[in-house]
């Protein structure tokens, strides 16, 4: 019966994936991202690298790794690519945005106001930061900066093309609709896409938070890191939060993810409001 079937058996129908070759993939990821896979994660690690081992035409997890492992493949982004989770949504987390308003209103006398977004994803979070840059300040060409960035090339290119099903965006306002994306029509039906005016407030770059050197300067006003930490390590997070901090203005903002919570670095940031921190006084 199924549930008598021992870890590698339960996957002989597919491909055989054991015990070694998922402490593997989490080794592999762990080091290069600093994401930290728990073994409840075993399945959807199968399932997602099952169609690189297919589409490789390796005949096992172990050959697949193999490949994954030789630099001089093309594999090891896919490997990245297909591992990285990317949940998002125009707005997400609505309650820091008025507060992202309220702060660049503050400091507009300091122009430029600076902002990285450092889990880009598909585009929605930083196009919804130019979205209330813009609302705030009447204008396509506020004195803002945004670079968005995240370690998954799938994504980001997605999110420089800035072209999403219209589903995506039923939720928004009719006002910001009508002002910040354009409907397809014909073939590109069903589709909308963001204004090439909001497209060109934001800077797109490929940037692995665990890199030893980030093509990123302070000092910033914001930087947006929500739902990330969660997939890291207390240790990793505390790294990643060090190097965060001389970025920051001293009155800068931290914006975290709902579930995240960065107690174990209160000598770092302290909590300014739900989810979001400003540099320890």
């Amino acid at each position: 019966m199924e549930e008598n079937l021992s870890p590698t058996a339960k996957y002989q129908r597919g491909y055989i994936f054991t015990e070694s070759d998922f402490q593997r993939v989490c080794q592999l990821i762990y080091n290069y991202a600093g994401i930290s896979l728990k073994t409840t994660k075993r399945d959807m690690v199968y399932g997602r690298l099952a169609k690189r081992v297919r589409a490789t035409k390796t005949d096992n997890f172990h050959e697949y790794l193999a490949l994954v492992e030789d630099r001089n493949s093309d594999e090891w982004e896919a490997f990245v690519n297909a591992l990285t989770t990317n949940l998002t949504a125009f707005f997400r987390e609505p309650h820091h945005f008025p507060l992202l308003a309220e702060h660049a209103h503050q400091l507009e006398w300091r122009p430029p106001f600076s902002i990285w977004c450092s889990a880009a994803s598909t585009g929605e979070e930083p196009y919804s930061i130019a979205m209330t840059m813009a609302e705030t300040f009447g204008s396509f060409t506020p004195p803002v900066t945004i670079v968005a960035s995240d370690v998954d090339t799938s994504v980001l290119a997605k999110a420089e093309a800035g072209v999403y099903p219209a589903e995506r965006i039923e939720k928004l306002e009719p006002d910001l609709v009508k002002r910040y994306f354009l409907k397809g029509t014909g073939a590109q039906a069903g589709l909308v896409k963001v204004r090439p005016e909001l497209r060109a407030m934001v800077t797109f770059r490929q940037i692995n938070l665990l890199e030893n050197d980030w093509p990123i300067r302070g000092p910033l006003d914001v930087i947006f890191c929500r739902n990330v930490m969660i997939y890291f390590d207390k240790q990793t997070q505390l790294r990643i939060l060090q190097r965060f901090a001389p970025l920051l203005q001293s009155d800068g903002l931290l914006f975290a993810g709902h579930s995240e919570s960065f107690h174990h670095a209160m000598h770092l940031f302290q909590i300014r409001g739900k989810t979001v921190y400003e540099r320890a006084r």
